[in-house]
Formats: C-alpha cells, sequence, structure tokens
C-alpha cells in the first residue's frame, strides 16, 4: 500500500485543485484578486527532489494531460508545461543544496514561471487581453502568496513523505 501514497496523493491535490480555486477571485479594497492554486506542481517539484525526477516528470505528464482535458480547452500546454517545471526544478536542485526551506523557494519560483508561460501563451493565441502589468498585480502576487503559504503548511510533510518512500525503495519495499 505505502508504494501507492505518492500517486495517491497527487491524484487527492489535482482534485483539490479545483476546489480551493472557487474562493478566487477575492475582493479588496473593490479590486478583484486571482488566486491560482498549483498545490500539485508544488507536489511535483518534492517528488522531482526528492524522489525521482523521472518519475515526477512522468507524474506531470499524465496529471498535466488530464489538467488539460478536464480544465482547459487546449490539450497540450499543461502536458508539456509539468513535465517541463519538474525537468528544471531537478536540474537546479542538482546545482544547489537538497534544503526544505530552498526546495520550498524553488517552488514559488518554479510556480511563478509556470504563470509566466501560462500567460504568455493565452497573450500569444489571444486567450487573454489583459496587460501584463494587470497579470503582475492582479494574479502573479497573490497566486504567489497563496501558494506560499501552502508550501509553508505541507512542505515538510511532502519532503518527509518522498523521502520515506525514497527510503524504502532503495531497501527493496
Amino acid at each position: 500500500m505505502i508504494r501507492f501514497i505518492i500517486p495517491l496523493i497527487a491524484i487527492l491535490l489535482f482534485f483539490l485543485e479545483p476546489i480551493f480555486s472557487l474562493f478566487s477571485p477575492i475582493e479588496i479594497n473593490s479590486e478583484l484578486y486571482i488566486t491560482v492554486p498549483r498545490f500539485l506542481m508544488v507536489y511535483l517539484i518534492f517528488i522531482a527532489t526528492y524522489y525521482n525526477s523521472k518519475r515526477a516528470i512522468i507524474y506531470g505528464f499524465v496529471l498535466g494531460l488530464l489538467y488539460d482535458m478536464y480544465h482547459i480547452d487546449i490539450i497540450g500546454l499543461y502536458t508539456f508545461m509539468y513535465p517541463l517545471i519538474c525537468y528544471v526544478a531537478a536540474l537546479v536542485i542538482r546545482q544547489i543544496e537538497r534544503h526544505t526551506v530552498t526546495v520550498m523557494v524553488l517552488s514559488v519560483v518554479m510556480i511563478v514561471l509556470l504563470e509566466l508561460l501560462s500567460y504568455f501563451f493565452a497573450s500569444v493565441i489571444a486567450l487573454t487581453s489583459i496587460d501584463f502589468g494587470e497579470f503582475f498585480t492582479s494574479r502573479l502576487i497573490p497566486t504567489m502568496i497563496a501558494n506560499s503559504l501552502f508550501i509553508v503548511m505541507f512542505g515538510y510533510m511532502f519532503k518527509q513523505i518522498t523521502e520515506k518512500r525514497f527510503f524504502q525503495k532503495q531497501a527493496g519495499f
């Protein structure tokens, strides 16, 4: 049963993201702020860092394809971006220390990269009409804050789960 814990958590986070997106947009002083939960991406980064980057890329591909089919009309956008972010995170973490705080900061940076890629792709194919300044203040900053809170609350637990599974894998369980 323990071998299924990592994919089960990934699937659970996949289904929790739309539930938390129901709390968005948030209105503060008559301005709307959009928060995009990227819980699955955070978890995939922890898998790439502490468990196995190849598995994280595979999970990213499969769950990105499901995300494309389930949430948006363009098949292939997140199917490409989730594995790409996992790959970049694995490359970066090889160059720096694999400390929990470092991986948490890396997760926030990778979420920013994912949001920027999503925005640029949507603006190139004319799916969005907002300018970059509005995107930055009304979506990117609130998304970073919300996901940073998620990372602080669950990052250490993700590390423990993925490292524990890694050591069990090494022992042959």
